[in-house]
């Protein structure tokens, strides 16, 4: 199902929207995903009935039955993509059909009801229409838009949910790491893993984000950035970050990134970079690569360069790769060219700066 359905969208203005001066101070430092914006989508779902009650309303908490599904059976997806200030003052989105086929892909794994891929680009422009002063002109800003979908249906018994609710919000960001693109630190997990296969690793679902904080907490508490998962299986092979794919740049310019097995998440900016490698000619290779190779390679100095990429973090170097064995520094624990090349090139496209020869770019306004 990834049909043409539309509604037509009740617009419910905000009353007490945030002042132009208030917006503004916000603005000036946004952080990540904590600042909101005066509205917010929703639309509804029932068995039988099909998608309605389309509207763009006042962002306020969602009024909630104690016995509602999703607090029980965990029935819930998300997604995550960013909408950009263009230079003629417009704005701009960055792959949202490819969001749009992810979420239903997601919805699909959870036997959840499929939102139609015009359904979710026009709640997203709808969003982003009535919200548009909320995206930032700083070159580091953008407005990060989150598209989720829970179980309403009021039951105890575990079947899926008969209703669901879709809503989006939006959130003005700034950087997702502290202190701008540097290299970052890493720590391998080999107490806890992600997904398994025939798991629900390549949905973006809330659970497997809520398996990977205890892993994310102790990175944090060996000094590095984020986690990296090894597969369920063996505990050998690299599926993922915590919330970011992850690519290794070698010294005869190869790139390599771990395959689509099921256990990682389809990354639409794994894809774009995987597409723009191949668009400056570089060869690019998607398979399982160990721990242990990691190591080897990165000390041979074959390894010259490891990045990690998501709609969040956009391409990230890693610097310095740690477990409880000790640690190891790729090439000098700076970013690398082809990582920065590629970063470069992504943002310019996204934020219209750059040739966008795939058709990337969706204008809103």
């Amino acid at each position: 199902m990834n049909g043409g359905e539309t509604l037509d969208f009740e617009i419910r203005p905000n009353r007490a929207p945030v002042s132009a001066a208030e917006r503004s101070a916000l603005l000036a430092n946004p952080g990540f995903g904590r600042i909101f914006t005066d509205h917010m989508v929703t639309v509804r779902y029932a068995e039988g009935k099909g998608w309605y009650d389309a509207r763009v309303e006042a962002r306020a908490p969602i009024p909630m039955d104690p016995a509602t599904a999703v607090l029980h059976y965990a029935q819930e997806i998300f997604e995550g993509l960013k909408a950009y200030r263009a230079a003629d003052g417009g704005v701009t989105m960055f792959r949202p059909e490819a969001n749009a086929a992810r979420f239903r892909q997601s919805a699909a794994r959870l036997a959840m009801a499929q939102v139609p891929d015009q359904l979710f680009l026009d709640a997203l422009t709808e969003l982003i229409r009535i919200d548009r002063e909320w995206v930032p002109s700083d070159p580091e800003g953008s407005l990060y838009l989150r598209p989720f979908q829970y179980a309403s249906e009021v039951f105890l018994g575990v079947k899926p949910s008969s209703e669901y609710l879709f809503l989006i919000i939006a959130s003005p960001v700034g950087s997702y790491f502290k202190g701008g693109v540097k290299p970052v630190s890493v720590w391998v997990s080999r107490d806890y893993t992600r997904a398994a296969p025939g798991g629900t690793g390549a949905a973006k679902c809330g659970g497997n984000y809520a398996a990977s904080l205890v892993a994310q907490a102790e990175a944090i508490e060996h000094g590095c950035d984020q986690v990296v998962f090894l597969d369920a299986v063996e505990q050998r092979y690299v599926d993922e970050l915590g919330g970011m794919n992850v690519f290794y740049v070698f010294d005869d310019g190869t790139l390599l990134t771990p395959p689509l097995t099921g256990t990682i998440l389809p990354g639409i900016t794994r894809e774009s970079v995987l597409r723009l490698a191949a668009d400056q000619g570089l060869t690019v290779r998607e398979e399982l690569y160990s721990y242990e190779q990691w190591q080897a390679d990165a000390r041979s100095g074959h390894l010259r360069e490891a990045f990690a990429c998501g709609t969040a973090a956009v391409i990230t170097p890693i610097g310095v790769v740690r477990d409880r064995s000790g640690e190891f520094t790729i090439a000098d624990g700076t970013a690398g060219k082809v990582t920065m090349d590629l970063r470069e090139r992504l943002v310019g496209i996204q934020r219209g700066t750059a040739p966008d020869p795939h058709g990337w770019v969706h204008r809103v306004i």
